[in-house]
């Protein structure tokens, strides 16, 4: 059938990837990249250069600085819905050499344009009129967002070509488990599953353009201010479809209103003052989020959450069809994105399973988009991370031991806080360990399905089970605000069905014809290894909860068996 010939097709063109992903910390990643392409049309040669590569990966802080670099030079403009690739190239030449483009759609059909030169996108604001309308005045906030309207005699029409356009989110599940069930062994399985969701180079180029005509809009009141993403949008877990956190780093202000002179007089600014620092932020996201809501293109449903415990605003970027947050007083979660960045860069193998396992627990019903009591994903992070540090031999370190790699431009006190860890990726000794990831994920699941959680503790600072410190039914420590507990809104009955799934997962992987299929010509259509885990069907054993008698699995677990080798 066509559909399964073009997931056979595009599963031949993601094998050669593997022996990068194989390469253990030497690959690195699509999506860590700055600048890659969304394709590498010679991984070969990408594995040979592995030894290299590993001398010069980034920090998190060049990774950031490069890519904020390159949204200044970006421009993001509404086309026609029909439009010819070559003339829009043409037309927007005249304003400065291209360095790279693409095409989206959300709520009509985009193009992102990165220009050489940052005076081509100003240029671009110096020709553009003011729209013209009926009935409605526009607002005259002269943004980096445009509009390209076709001539009228130019209009649009069914012949003219239609451009590629980059998808902006997942392949429904169905077409995921056809790709994971022509993969050879349950290893590719988990990469072709990473390889699925990962946020793609232009997703990350359009993400960090957001963040930058946001800094825009905040520009009218902290001119050297600075717009940057974190969470999943950095820390390379990050999800096709995730929402985009941002926070507006006001240091470069007070870092320039703080420098000395010394002479008679010293000069400084005259200001308001508030009762605290909580009060100067929440007037901070106040205004701003005011100015995004009346003045900010394509920015709707503005929500103002300013009594949280740490206060944001929360609104939709339509155009790029991004759920935003911003907030002013967030270090620790920026420590935390890099943390992971460091995590995830080490090993291949670290990304691919936090990618499987989140899929895993989405598909079941243990995470959930909706707040609640369920597990959420930085929790799955947490534990997967916990996991991967207590092999043998470890195949990531403690924070512990990145902290005593750090130097003095490592040290961050965050209110506090001891954020200290090492960022010279090239400083970490990469592990010895050579599990594959078949065996990482059944021991995984065999791990936590018997995972002591009414005594124990998770702890990834330390590497080791530790007591618990209250009756919290899950307790992983925070790595940086040691005394919180980041899983705290998980309740008995949500951990519980955890723990079930766990251990029906792990007895389903050990069965006959679930580490491959038996005949792959016959059988590749079959759900199998991680395929079969990601069956909704799986799920009742750990929707059953206490009703359920404990055992390898549940009848229902046992009829699905059956009905695969059949």
């Amino acid at each position: 059938n066509w559909s399964m010939a073009c997931c056979y097709m595009a599963l031949h063109g993601f094998r050669p990837l593997l022996s990068v992903f194989r390469a253990g910390a030497h690959g690195r990643p699509r999506s860590l990249g700055t600048s890659a392409p969304a394709t590498n049309n010679h991984p070969e040669q990408e594995s040979a250069r592995g030894s290299e590569s590993s001398t010069t990966r980034k920090t998190f802080q060049e990774v950031q600085e490069e890519r904020l670099k390159q949204a200044q030079h970006t421009a993001l403009i509404n086309c026609p819905s029909k439009i010819d690739e070559k003339k829009f190239l043409e037309y927007l030449s005249q304003y400065g050499k291209i360095n790279s483009h693409f095409f989206y759609e959300s709520y009509g059909t985009y193009a992102v344009v990165e220009f050489s030169e940052k005076e081509s996108v100003e240029l671009l604001r110096v020709r553009a009129s003011i729209p013209s309308s009926y009935g409605e005045s526009p607002v005259p906030f002269k943004s980096r967002f445009f509009a390209l309207r076709l001539a009228s005699n130019l209009e649009a029409s069914g012949s003219q070509p239609t451009v590629q356009l980059q998808m902006q989110s997942t392949i429904s599940m169905n077409k995921l488990i056809q790709k994971l069930c022509l993969a050879e062994n349950i290893e590719q399985q988990l990469y072709i599953l990473m390889e699925e969701h990962q946020l793609t180079d232009e997703n990350l180029k359009l993400r960090f353009l957001v963040c930058s005509l946001i800094r825009d809009v905040a520009a009218a009141y902290f001119p050297e201010s600075v717009v940057k993403p974190f969470g999943s949008s950095v820390n390379t877990f990050g999800k096709l479809g995730c929402d985009l956190d941002m926070f507006l780093d006001l240091d470069a202000v007070e870092i320039s209103s703080s420098k000395k002179v010394s002479d008679t007089f010293s000069l400084e600014y005259y200001m308001k003052h508030a009762p605290t620092g909580r009060a100067v932020t929440q007037r901070i996201l106040s205004v701003i989020g005011e100015c995004i809501d009346s003045f900010g293109p394509g920015c709707v449903g503005m929500q103002k959450i300013l009594n949280a415990r740490c206060p944001l605003v929360r609104f939709s970027h339509q155009p790029a069809g991004f759920q935003c947050d911003l907030t002013t007083d967030n270090r620790i979660a920026l420590r935390s994105s890099e943390l992971l960045y460091v995590y995830g860069s080490l090993d291949p193998r670290v990304r691919a399973l936090v990618f499987s396992i989140r899929c895993w627990a989405r598909v079941h019903g243990i995470t959930s988009i909706v707040p609640g009591a369920w597990i959420t994903n930085f929790s799955l992070t947490m534990m997967v991370i916990f996991f991967l540090q207590k092999r043998n031999p470890p195949i990531i370190p403690t924070l512990d031991q990145l902290k005593n790699l750090a130097d003095a431009a490592d040290k961050h006190i965050v209110g506090g806080n001891n954020c200290t860890f090492v960022s010279d990726l090239n400083k970490i000794k990469l592990s010895e360990n050579t599990e594959t990831l078949d065996v990482l994920l059944a021991d995984f699941l065999e791990f936590y399905g018997h995972f002591a959680f009414n005594k124990n503790s998770i702890n990834i600072r330390k590497g080791k089970e530790q007591n618990k410190p209250d009756v919290s039914p899950l307790y992983i420590q925070n790595p940086f605000e040691q005394t919180l507990n980041v899983s705290k809104n998980v309740n008995h009955t949500h951990l519980e069905r955890f723990v079930t799934l766990a251990r029906d997962s792990s007895w389903m992987l050990q069965q006959e014809g679930m580490g491959h299929p038996s005949n792959p010509s016959v059988s590749s259509n079959k759900p199998w290894g991680l395929a079969a885990l990601l069956l909704p069907s799986a799920s009742l054993g750990a929707n059953q909860g206490k009703k359920r008698k404990r055992g390898p699995a549940s009848e229902r677990i046992r009829n699905l068996l059956t009905s695969l080798k059949a």
